[in-house]
């Protein structure tokens, strides 16, 4: 695409639905705003919000309605900038999360965003690995830092944990000194282990809560929509333990549950933060974090990767390829 360009290509819905609503078109190119950089899409990451939002829940109510593009995970290179960045230039490989939960549109060749939510990405990868990173590791970050501020020696279990979110949940608690619990099936705890996880729990073959107690924080990355995992989370506290329930929240009813039983639990919502992502980038480069993909596919597949996500079996995360 020449500079005059005008259009791109990008994933778009006109309804919401099943996978088969996503198609590719050409749509027009984002100019950037004063503060605003653009940015060349190389890759772009799939999370659950993604499908979720396409099916109608997730964020669609704060997105509207369809015609809309998803995608919040970027990867790329900025390629202009307005009127008061100065923290980044042209030529610049960057990587974030910008806009979320509004529509940021990363399944497309370019975004704009402001220059702030942006961060270089680790230099250590290429564009289809650092689009892994921004969300599901930002939520991480946040939950376990910023949310819990987890100590040394805690006692922490993380569920999901070969998941987007887990597997960086998994490797941020144990460098923060935490003692790290997961639960995944069997067949991954293995490589959980190479992560830093001290102990796992094959939730297909015993109740967690049965194998695990005394923790003094749980990060929920399933919910309980599924086998009320976060409600059954609450007998693995200590006195003083806290949980934070990523996907469904929590309701008013497991909050005064908590609160009774002397324990802390709150709801979550990761946030665009690009001095976050510089630190998470001197982890990954200094070698302590690693980034798991599972697959990379063209962004012309965007419907068939959100079938595969949906699944709910892969290990670490989805990429959409962009670049040409």
């Amino acid at each position: 695409m020449n500079s005059t360009t005008t259009t791109m290509r990008a994933i778009t819905q006109d309804s919401l639905g099943d996978a088969g609503v996503l198609r590719l078109t050409e749509v027009p190119r984002p100019a950037p705003l004063p503060t605003e950089v653009q940015v060349k899409v190389h890759a772009a990451g799939v999370n659950p919000v993604d499908w979720k939002t396409r099916q109608g829940g997730g964020m669609a109510g704060i997105m509207g309605d369809p015609p809309f593009v998803l995608g919040w995970d970027v990867s790329g290179v900025v390629s202009e900038v307005g009127f008061g960045v100065t923290t980044l230039k042209v030529g610049d490989e960057v990587y974030g999360m910008p806009w979320f939960p509004r529509q940021a549109g990363a399944y497309a060749e370019y975004v704009t965003a402001p220059s702030r939510q942006f961060a270089l990405k680790p230099a250590t990868l290429d564009h289809d690995h650092a689009a892994a990173v921004p969300l599901a590791a930002l939520t991480a970050w946040q939950a376990l830092v910023d949310t819990v501020h987890v100590e040394p020696g805690q006692r922490v279990l993380i569920h999901a944990a070969a998941g987007g979110v887990g597997h960086f949940a998994v490797q941020f608690a144990k460098h923060l000194g935490a003692h790290v619990i997961g639960t995944a099936s069997a067949a991954k705890h293995d490589w959980l282990r190479s992560l830093g996880a001290d102990e796992l729990v094959d939730y297909t073959q015993v109740r967690f809560e049965d194998a695990v107690q005394n923790v003094d924080v749980v990060i929920d990355l399933v919910g309980d929509a599924y086998d009320s995992t976060t409600t059954r989370s609450l007998t693995t506290l200590r006195p003083g333990g806290f949980i934070v329930a990523v996907p469904s929240g929590v309701s008013p009813e497991l909050l005064e549950r908590a609160r009774s039983q002397g324990l802390r639990a709150s709801g979550f919502l990761v946030e665009p933060d690009g001095a976050s992502l510089n630190r998470i980038a001197h982890l990954i480069d200094e070698g302590a974090v690693k980034v798991e993909i599972d697959e990379v596919l063209p962004l012309a597949d965007a419907g068939e990767a959100h079938c595969r996500g949906e699944r709910g079996r892969t290990r670490g995360k989805l990429v959409l390829h962009v670049a040409s």
